[in-house]
């Protein structure tokens, strides 16, 4: 049955191994180990850049899983120094080890309770780096993880890494791989780097086009794109790691997303790997940007189901949309897509954030890095995708009043997205205005543009490309 196939062997020395599925889990390390050319004294390194709920989620799945390989296996996870633990998170954190038994026996054993009853009375402050080595993710504290090893110095944590996963928000992905680089000057090897990250830049020199984060990797570093990967799928960080059974797909060149799969893949985590690195990049972009307005849609009409499906509707033919403009033949917006957009408008952080603000309980004056959430990507990727889309050199024609017009105009929804949170020009009780098509257009005649091959706009991948150092 799924979810429970983890099974134990006893070897010829007396050790228990565990499998999956059949599969000895040091042999599927050592196979994938041989692929990256790694003697048997020299363990595969990962670093998990960030530590935000995905990404530590993620390390915190490999480490349960290779982690007793020691001599084979080490993984890491990188997140700045000093962000304080506020007092109020810090009491809601010492309710949660004592509501987890094998929490609390957990930090009696390595002698790190009292530090949490002191913070809890307001003794201590605690830090962020800090606790996420007792397993606590400051973003997900409700989720305890497993004890995780953490480095705040950058060069430390990446210098000899084989494999780096990015889980930071795309805003910060350039800036962090820039520095990165400057690390990897004198190095030989070429590492494989797996984005977690969901959002896009927007560039318009020489022409205007769109950076996604496995594309601003590329350029900070130099390492070939190859190289670098998309990991994403319809999932909740909280839930995968309590075993919900759950699904991915890994992204990129086949020559590292096939074997990527098969090491990432776990009984209740399965990955698939797919081709079609642009679409599913762009997609993981959009899906937070439409995930606002269905949270905004779902608090002003007091969770309708009528309102939501029109809004469902509309948002994923201005996808489908936008990404035919992306990509000449792009995977359509069904099975692990439509869920990846179904699972974020249902759960996730933008849409909480989408109907925070529609209930007056937040206000965009706060910022796009909510406590306790962390960074509202959907935010950035609304001015980002409405500044490409509104350049009138990309303009289409109209199907109606025949003339041209930029592709914004046939996105109602991006639109008043963007006049709501970027210029704030209007209220969230604007976005069921939005809904409210005055034209009686279906939404399947945007779809039927989208697909005809005119439409489609090759210089919006278009890029300069640079090398900030020895990789080729």
């Amino acid at each position: 049955m799924v979810g429970s196939i983890e099974a134990k062997s006893l070897l010829t020395n007396g050790s228990v191994q565990l499998q999956h599925n059949g599969l000895n889990l040091e042999e599927k390390l050592d196979e994938f180990r041989r692929l990256l050319g790694k003697s048997d004294k020299d363990p595969l390194k990962i670093v998990s850049i960030g530590a935000g709920a995905w990404g530590s989620v993620f390390a915190a799945l490999l480490q349960e899983t290779y982690g007793g390989f020691r001599d084979k296996f080490q993984i890491r996870i990188w997140r700045r120094a000093g962000r304080a633990v506020s007092r109020e998170t810090a009491e809601h954190l010492f309710e949660v080890i004592n509501s987890r038994e094998d929490v609390l026996r957990r930090l009696i054993r390595r002698c790190a309770y009292l530090k949490y009853v002191e913070a809890r009375l307001g003794d201590r402050t605690l830090y962020a780096d800090e606790i996420l080595k007792d397993g606590f993710c400051l973003n997900m504290v409700d989720t305890p993880l497993c004890p995780l090893k953490v480095v705040t110095n950058l060069q430390e944590a990446v210098w000899d890494a084989d494999i780096v996963v990015n889980g930071l928000p795309s805003t910060e992905t350039r800036q962090v791989f820039e520095e990165i680089s400057m690390y990897w000057k004198e190095r030989i090897t070429v590492p494989v780097i797996i984005s977690l990250s969901k959002g896009i830049e927007t560039a318009l020199e020489p022409v205007p086009h769109i950076i996604t984060p496995t594309k601003m990797i590329h350029q900070a570093t130099g390492v070939p794109i190859e190289n670098v990967l998309y990991l994403g799928g319809p999932n909740i960080a909280a839930e995968i790691y309590n075993k919900e059974y759950a699904n991915a797909r890994i992204c990129g060149a086949e020559k590292w997303r096939k074997p990527l799969a098969k090491f990432l893949r776990q009984p209740h985590f399965i990955v698939w790997d797919n081709s079609d690195l642009v679409t599913h990049e762009v997609m993981g972009g959009l899906k937070n940007v439409y995930a606002i307005g269905a949270g905004m849609v779902a608090a002003l009409t007091n969770e309708s189901a009528t309102s939501k499906s029109v809004y469902f509707a509309h948002c994923t033919s201005e996808m489908i949309f936008i990404t035919h403009l992306l990509a000449e033949e792009p995977e359509k917006l069904a099975g692990p897509l439509l869920a990846d957009t179904y699972v974020t408008l249902l759960k996730g952080r933008n849409a909480w954030y989408g109907q925070m603000l529609a209930k007056g309980e937040i206000n965009r004056d706060m910022g796009d890095s909510i406590s306790g959430k962390g960074m509202i990507q959907g935010v950035s990727a609304v001015g980002a995708f409405y500044q490409l889309l509104s350049q009138s050199s990309l303009s289409i024609l109209h199907p109606e009043e025949k003339k041209p017009v930029a592709p914004v105009e046939s996105c109602p929804i991006l639109k008043t997205l963007y006049k709501i949170l970027i210029t704030r020009e209007q209220s969230t009780q604007s976005i069921l205005q939005a809904l409210r098509d005055e034209t009686l257009n279906d939404p399947r005649d945007r779809i039927e543009i989208a697909q005809s091959h005119a439409f489609y706009r090759p210089s919006l991948l278009d890029q300069p490309l640079f090398f900030s150092n020895g990789f080729t």
